[in-house]
């Protein structure tokens, strides 16, 4: 490829000053902390709280993304009814949306006097300032991830494998379960996968529905935040560096999971 040698050269310098070095930088100040304090800050009580928040809301939301967004994008691509465009159009709503207006406007919402929570609240359902509140805000922010995912892999997915297996006498639900799912598998979990990661460091939308209420709704994102408004910059780097690891091993783990589903498809 003519002027390879070029590309690459920007490509590595890019990636390296936006992605690499910061990266770097954090790891060799938390380098300098003692073993013995980087596992204390690590696992203290609130910290250990919002780890388990943190993970487990991210992924009960990318949970439902991969379920919803996988029918969201397969009802805009295979079907055509009046105001398609505009809810094809309102999928990229979560990217244009600063996240803390999409916190307020959610936590007006669900708040007991709210729209939605006026109705919600009498039957049991809080959504905001409580873990609900976060996995739908979490769901929001990672709903375009898996839908924009699958998509094109929906459009390009021949009609002609569906007409064989129902000319073989397969029924709808047969014939997606043995023929479309399988196919689609390793796009949903690359959807579920970038959901995830996104979720995990997700902040803006998060801090106004959450309450941010210590061992309840607080976060490891806005743990960080605190941290760094106490001017403890080693406990903030540290629970940086945990999330930093995690995502890595998530990340690297849904890699290996990908190239499984590929090899087996195939």
């Amino acid at each position: 490829m003519p002027g390879f040698g070029l590309t690459m050269g920007f490509t590595l310098f890019y990636l390296s000053a936006i992605v690499l070095i910061p990266i770097g930088g954090i790891i060799l100040k938390t380098l300098g902390i003692p073993w013995s304090e980087f596992w204390r800050l690590a696992t203290t009580e609130r910290a250990l709280a919002a780890y388990k928040l943190t993970f487990g809301a991210s992924l009960i939301a990318a949970l439902a993304n991969a379920v919803f967004g996988t029918l969201l994008a397969w009802v805009l691509t295979r079907y055509e009814f009046p105001g398609r465009r505009l809810i094809d159009a309102m999928v990229d709503f979560p990217f244009a949306l600063p996240t803390a207006v999409a916190g307020l406007t959610l936590a007006n919402l669900f708040a007991t006097n709210g729209w939605l929570g006026k109705y919600l609240v009498p039957l049991g359902i809080k959504g905001a300032f409580t873990p609900l509140g976060i996995v739908i805000a979490l769901t929001f922010v990672g709903m375009p991830f898996v839908v924009r995912t699958l998509q094109p892999v929906i459009e390009n997915f021949e009609r002609e494998v569906e007409e064989s297996a129902a000319t073989l006498g397969a029924g709808r639900l047969r014939t997606f379960l043995s023929v479309i799912a399988p196919s689609l598998l390793p796009s949903i979990i690359t959807g579920f996968a970038l959901a995830f990661a996104r979720a995990i460091g997700e902040y803006g939308s998060i801090v106004f529905i959450s309450g941010n209420l210590p061992f309840k709704t607080e976060i490891a994102p806005y743990l960080i935040v605190m941290r760094l408004e106490e001017y403890d910059y080693a406990g903030a780097m540290t629970l940086a560096v945990v999330l930093l690891i995690f995502s890595f091993g998530l990340l690297g783990f849904i890699n290996l999971l990908e190239q499984w589903a590929n090899k087996f498809l195939n």
